[in-house]
């Protein structure tokens, strides 16, 4: 039972599809910390710069009366906040992560589309196909 089991598995793990989907997901992982780096790193402390230079990762809204932190950190350990401008930066991450993925299809596509218009070359006939067709175009000039 356990054998068939290790061996169905190792059928399921040899499939293209599912080492494709696993170097995806790495990709995918090591791509988003990218993101966020840049919506952290670099387009944030524009944004704060161009608002008056505040920082967005620390606006939050203290849910309870004992919250009198200025870092959303701090203001975290003190009771429950409604952190937005953490949201503010997440959904800037995702809309980035977005537009770029939705480019690198449309680049895709555009190659398929390519490749789908060029008209395929016809493969040159067999030497022996070609042999016969001169043969028989020799024997209709008679």
């Amino acid at each position: 039972m356990a054998n068939g089991m290790l061996n169905e598995f190792k059928e399921f793990i040899a499939r293209g599809n599912v080492i494709d989907l696993a170097v995806g997901v790495i990709i995918g992982g090591a791509f988003g910390g990218i993101v966020t780096s840049l919506t952290d790193d670099i387009i944030m402390p524009i944004v704060g710069a161009i608002f008056g230079g505040f920082d967005f990762s620390n606006y939050f809204l203290p849910l309870t009366s004992g919250v009198s932190a200025s870092t959303l950190a701090a203001a975290r350990e003190q009771g429950a906040v409604l952190a937005y401008g953490n949201f503010i930066t997440v959904v800037l991450n995702f809309l980035i992560l977005a537009w770029i993925i939705f480019m690198m299809v449309k680049a895709v596509n555009r190659l398929r589309r390519r490749e789908a218009e060029e008209p395929a070359t016809p493969a040159a006939p067999p030497q022996d196909v070609q042999l016969l067709t001169e043969i028989r175009d020799l024997l209709a000039r008679k």
